[in-house]
Formats: structure tokens, sequence, C-alpha cells
């Protein structure tokens, strides 16, 4: 009796020491999930020179990379925990938050100016859009930037017809007659103006929101280390972009299968000069925010300084530099 009641003791205490080791607290990491996306010149870089897989690769952790169309679909591989970081427009990812989204903003991939409003036909101002049928892609920066548009000009949603589609989707139509206007977004924009003839009737660099890259709060929370890594990688493939933006051009031309001359016009409307989150990243969603409480597309019960707050940790990149 005794020597079994030994045995149980020592199993105990084996099973006790296991639970507390760090192994068994944390579980094991073999595997960073990253989007790239045509609208992130950066995440472009990154995947296509590996340098990310090169610092992981000694932890024996590997990179899966996923394809975002929009920041749409990148909010939803976030969400449902797909990817562990995805590259979004501000206002996309302060919508997204709002509605419970856990994830993080932790790093300014670029300030572009990658949305505006584009015809191809007789619509030549903002006012003329009363009635008529609209491209935009739900819950995205372009789509956003379509509702503060017609708001700045007293358009209600009740007077206009969206149709909700994704980005390329919306080109074609604007291309093929079956919508008026359409809510573009680079290289897909560019592409229309050069081959197509496409008029960006109303721009205003005001009402894009930067790109952002947002983190699952989980991941940042549970690997916290990774996540250096991952920013200190991204801030290489920045800094290459602005030190290389004719091969940057080149990529993007060849990644998207676009024109040389549509991937300049997208990157000479992009600046890449700031990484770290500051104040304007604040303001900029807040004007974002206001227009989204005004249309009724957040509850009305939202706290937006301090959903803001939530989504823009500024803390994470500062501190890594």
């Amino acid at each position: 009796m005794k020597q079994w009641t030994k045995v149980i003791f020592a199993l105990i205490l084996f099973g006790s020491l296991a639970g507390c080791s760090p192994a068994a607290s944390e579980q094991t990491l073999s595997k960073v999930r990253l989007d790239y996306a045509h609208y992130s010149p950066t995440s472009l870089v990154l995947k296509e020179f590996g340098w990310l897989e090169e610092r992981l690769e000694e932890q024996g952790i590997k990179v899966e990379w996923v394809f975002s169309q929009g920041s749409n679909k990148s909010l939803e591989f976030l969400n449902s925990n797909s990817i562990d970081f995805g590259s979004t427009a501000g206002a996309a990812a302060l919508l997204s938050k709002a509605n419970g989204a856990p994830i993080e903003s932790i790093y300014v991939l670029s300030q572009p100016e990658w949305t505006a409003l584009v015809s191809t036909g007789s619509i030549t101002d903002v006012s003329q859009l009363k009635g008529k049928k609209i491209a935009a892609t739900s819950g995205t920066d372009p789509y956003i930037f379509l509702l503060q548009a017609l708001s700045a000009q007293g358009i209600s949603l009740d007077e206009v017809d969206i149709v909700n589609v994704q980005h390329g989707d919306g080109a074609n139509a604007l291309s093929s007659g079956q919508v008026d206007a359409w809510a573009g977004l680079d290289p897909h924009m560019a592409r229309v103006e050069v081959e197509r003839g496409g008029q960006l009737f109303y721009r205003n660099v005001d009402f894009n929101t930067y790109n952002l890259l947002n983190v699952r709060t989980a991941f940042l929370q549970e690997h916290p280390e990774i996540v250096q890594t991952v920013l200190e990688t991204y801030e290489q493939a920045r800094q290459w972009v602005i030190e290389h933006p004719e091969e940057t051009a080149q990529l993007l031309s060849e990644d998207a299968n676009i024109p040389i001359e549509v991937a300049r016009i997208q990157l000479e409307r992009t600046s890449f000069e700031s990484s770290v989150l500051t104040s304007t990243q604040n303001e900029t969603l807040r004007r974002a925010g206001e227009t989204l409480l005004q249309g009724n597309f957040l509850k009305q019960d939202v706290l937006l300084d301090e959903t803001i707050d939530a989504l823009l940790n500024k803390d994470v990149w500062e501190g890594a530099q």
C-alpha cells in the first residue's frame, strides 16, 4: 500500500511540474501567418525577400502568407483566426474593432491616397451622384471614403444605390457601364485611369485612412517577442521600398499582373515616410468614425475615442525602436 502511495504521489508531482513548465503553459508556436496585398507594397517586399523566414527559421517557426483582396478580407481572416497579422485601412480596422474584433493596430505600413471616386462617363462632381449606382466594397476604406464624400455634399444614402462588390469587380462594373461611379482602390484605380480612361472626379487625401498592420490581441499577448521580430522585418521592407522605388514598382507590377506605369502611379500616391503611430491616426480615425456613426454603421452607444485608443497600440513599435 505504501509503495502505491509513493507511485501516485510521484505521478502527481511530475504532472504538477510539467504543468508549470513554459512548454506546457504556452503552446509551442510552429507557424506565423501573415497576409499580403497589392494595396500594401511593403507586404509584397517582405514576402518576396523572405527576411522573416530567415529570422524565424532558427526557432523552427515557419511563415505562411495569405492573399487579401481588400481590408474586408484581411479582417475576416483575422477574426476567424486564419492569420495572425493583417494589413488593412485604418477606418476598416476601426469598424471591425467597434464590432468586437480582438485586434490591435501596431504599425503604420504607409500613408496612401489609395481611394477616390472614379467615373468613365459624365459624372464629374459628387453632387451628380443622386439617383446613381456606385460600386464600393463594404467595410473598406473606399466605402468609408464614399460615405464621407456623400455626407460632405449633404447626400443621404437613400438618394444613391451602392452596389457592394469586391474592388476588382467594381472596376469592371464601372468599365462595362453597370454602375455610374466607383469608389476605387489602387492598383485597380490606377489601371482604370491608364487603360480605360477613368477620371478621378473626387479626391481628398484627408478622407484616406492609413494602411495599418494589425495583430490578433491573443497573439500579441502570447508571443510578444515574435511580434517584435515581425515589426523589425516590416521596417526593413519599408526602408527598402523608400530606397528602391523602381524595383518596388516592378515587383508590384509582376505580383498584381499590372503594367509598370500603373504600379508607378500607385506608388507615387503613397508615402512610406513614417511607421510610428501618432495622434494623427487618432484624428483621421475619429473623422471616419463620426461618419460611420452618422450613417448608423456603428452602434450609437459606441465610445469612439475609447475604441480608437483600444485599437491603436502605440507602445509595441515605439518600444521596439
